[in-house]
């Protein structure tokens, strides 16, 4: 198994950044059992079949997750911002997610990938 994301995780500062990062991390690998996921432009990227389906980036405020290929999707009004093609969620310190809802955004949005 590649270390490039393990690794990152384990380089964050911040202790809120982690436990984000691994949540959403373990929502990508429920949604998508087979994912590959790699480095890419400094933050974790994961791939269905060669295709982005995923990706996670923090910064001082908040830790952000990607979802790609969604236009045809459905999403929580106001929780979501960006383009029809690929939805992002920002997490702030304290705030709360429900996994079990973005596995099942990830694993229909990553179906036809």
């Amino acid at each position: 198994m590649n270390q490039e994301v393990p690794n990152f995780i384990e380089a964050l500062k911040e202790p809120w950044h982690k436990g984000f990062t691994l949540r959403l991390r373990d929502v990508v690998h429920q949604a998508i059992p087979d994912v590959h996921e790699r480095i890419q432009y400094k933050k974790p990227h994961f791939l269905k079949n060669g295709k982005y389906a995923a990706a996670i980036s923090t910064s001082k405020e908040a830790v952000s997750f990607t979802i790609f290929n969604c236009s045809d999707l459905e999403f929580p009004e106001g929780m979501f911002e960006g383009p029809p093609e690929r939805k992002t969620l920002k997490l702030r310190q304290g705030d709360t997610v429900d996994p079990e809802q973005l596995v099942l955004l990830v694993s229909e949005a990553s179906s036809s990938l």
